[in-house]
């Protein structure tokens, strides 16, 4: 049977299992090379350092959800339910990633505290998709925001729900009333948005 070519994909996935057993502390380029029967410099070919393997981790895992998120934000249809659903979605992913594997998401909270520029460009993409909703909804007449750029009202509306998506808040995900929490969010956020009279 040929051998598998040493892809990026690979190599990330295989960074995921010596992070999810090693930590983010002692987790090394020999260990993934290890663990993929390759010399670390098969590795270094693809990622030139180990900081750059860490980010692209990151933003592997980051990225998991965009398109699925990116879908509800430009489909048709009432902006008002396109944002319930988005920030219903967003919560979920985050609470499946932290409770289907807590070593390799607490693994994550430490890379991402490392790769800066990865979690901003991630904030960024989702902000985006926020704005593009929010402006559909106002160019409707279904939401009236207090700034004429959509990215203004779109930032408030992703640290308003922070604590449903930011993984420091991840032991309040599972915690009773979490889900009566979020809906009570959820609703504040979408009437704050409507018209006045």
């Amino acid at each position: 049977m040929p051998e598998e070519p040493l892809t990026p994909a690979r190599i990330l996935e295989a960074t995921e299992d010596v992070l999810r057993r090693f930590g983010p502390a002692k987790a090394t380029v020999v260990d993934v090379a290890r663990a993929l029967g390759v010399t670390h410099g098969s590795v270094y070919r693809h990622f030139p350092s180990k900081t750059a393997l860490r980010e692209a981790v990151t933003e592997r895992w980051l990225d998991q959800e965009t398109g699925t998120l990116d879908a509800i934000a430009g489909e048709p249809g009432p902006a008002d339910e396109r944002l319930s659903r988005w920030l219903e979605t967003l919560f979920a992913f985050k609470r499946r990633k932290a409770g289907r594997d807590p070593e390799l998401f607490a693994t994550y909270l430490v890379l991402a505290g490392e790769a800066s520029e990865t979690v901003e460009r991630h904030i960024a993409t989702l902000v985006a998709q926020l704005a593009r909703v929010l402006a559909d909804g106002r160019d409707a007449g279904a939401f009236s925001l207090p700034d004429e750029d959509p990215v203004v009202s779109a930032r408030a509306v992703f640290h308003a729900s922070a604590r449903f998506h930011d993984p420091a808040y991840a032991a309040h995900w599972s915690a009773p009333g979490a889900d009566a929490d979020f809906a009570a969010l959820r609703a504040l956020i979408l009437n704050s948005l409507r018209p006045g009279p």
